[in-house]
């Protein structure tokens, strides 16, 4: 299918994810940029413009301003930088953004990168931190958190459609299989069914392995116009869709609580724009922050139908030799989640599948790709589609 080519990924880096405590923030900006700028091949007096997601600067590094900070630390400056923040979606809307940007022609190449420094404080304030992504007077007041919403949602799920814990345990199986197979994930070891359901509780039905870690990392993609793109790169990764959504922040006015209509939404416009449908996906990375996180998205994305998602995935579909591979870097549940980076690294994962260099986890053939970002529990999202 021929699309209109007009805005490409040209260069990707990345940094270990994990969690880094010999570290600082400044460093882990310089490391993705730097790679990036090199992988594109290209000087960094090019890059006319930065659009960084990060979620919470001022609280897990007592530092804002980072749109500044990362120009000065990547040697940029003069050059503009926006911070762009919506919880876990900061990375995926730090994208959108710099495709805004090159589309509308303001930009011809543009930095989109992402960021978390999560473990400088202590698990609690980490706790709070994420909090702050849910609805402060009806949810945070009371104690919710998002391991709890998360919780809630897959209870629903399993009364609705009959989804079990297995289901669930299967996710971070394959997850994880995926991980060990990509050096940058903070979890590189394979796991089994039985270590999922013996782990602790953390909120009734979802165990620890249920649930993405605390992660630090950084991740930035170099953007470019066609006409830029055709003269700086060989093998340019075309972003063809880029959709967003929203959806109430508070889990108690949503219509339907296992469906996220944020996610519905982004997905019908970056289809509508491309002319594509999921039969044309060969891989995409979707948003696991838990395990039910990502049978939702499957869902609602349209990979199979609504309640069906734990039986597509206890069959094989979503695996790496499935009808449709989900989360081949292993996902936020093993790859890591430093949330204002993670919508930044679904690019990177797209972008090397689509260059057939993802070695061991690699999609045979690979020629469209899926990323799909979330904030909170459902409150944003946006959804992009790579072509070579």
């Amino acid at each position: 299918m021929a699309f209109k080519k007009e805005v490409a990924i040209i260069g990707v880096g990345l940094t270990q994810f994990g969690e880094l405590w010999d570290r600082s923030f400044r460093s882990l900006i310089t490391e993705a940029g730097t790679k990036a700028i090199a992988d594109a091949g290209i000087k960094p007096e090019k890059i006319d413009g930065l659009f960084g997601g990060n979620m919470s600067g001022g609280l897990f590094i007592k530092q804002e301003h980072l749109g500044s900070l990362a120009m000065d630390q990547a040697g940029l400056t003069p050059m503009p930088a926006m911070r762009i923040e919506s919880a876990c979606n900061s990375g995926g809307q730090a994208l959108r953004a710099a495709y805004m940007g090159i589309k509308s022609g303001l930009h011809d190449v543009v930095v989109a990168g992402g960021v978390e420094k999560m473990t400088d404080v202590l698990t609690g304030a980490t706790t709070e931190a994420l909090a702050t992504a849910a609805d402060q007077e009806w949810e945070a007041f009371y104690g919710a958190t998002f391991p709890g919403e998360y919780a809630l949602i897959a209870r629903k799920h399993m009364k609705e459609y009959g989804t079990t814990e297995e289901q669930l345990a299967k996710v971070a199986v394959k997850n994880h299989y995926n991980g060990a197979r990509n050096p940058y994930a903070q979890y590189q070891n394979e796991i089994t069914l039985e270590t999922v359901m013996k782990s602790t509780r953390v909120a009734d039905p979802l165990k620890l392995f249920d649930c993405s870690p605390i992660t630090d990392g950084a991740a930035a993609v170099i953007l470019a116009n066609a006409e830029q793109a055709k003269e700086l790169c060989d093998d340019p990764i075309w972003l063809v869709g880029s959709g967003a959504g929203t959806d109430s922040l508070a889990l108690h006015d949503r219509r339907d609580i296992t469906t996220l209509d944020a996610t519905v939404a982004a997905a019908r416009q970056a289809f509508k724009q491309t002319g594509l449908t999921t039969k044309d996906i060969d891989l995409a990375e979707v948003h696991d922050c838990f395990t039910i996180a990502e049978i939702c998205a499957i869902e609602d994305i349209g990979f199979c139908k609504k309640g069906e998602g734990g039986k597509f995935t206890e069959q094989g579909q979503t695996s790496l030799t499935g009808s449709i591979p989900i989360n081949t870097s292993g996902g936020l549940k093993s790859k890591g989640h430093p949330v204002g980076a993670t919508g930044i690294a679904q690019a990177v994962e797209a972008t090397l599948q689509l260059r057939g260099k993802a070695d061991r986890r690699q999609i045979k053939d690979a020629e469209i790709a899926m990323a799909h970002n979330v904030g909170g529990s459902g409150g944003s999202c946006t959804v992009h589609i790579f072509s070579r």
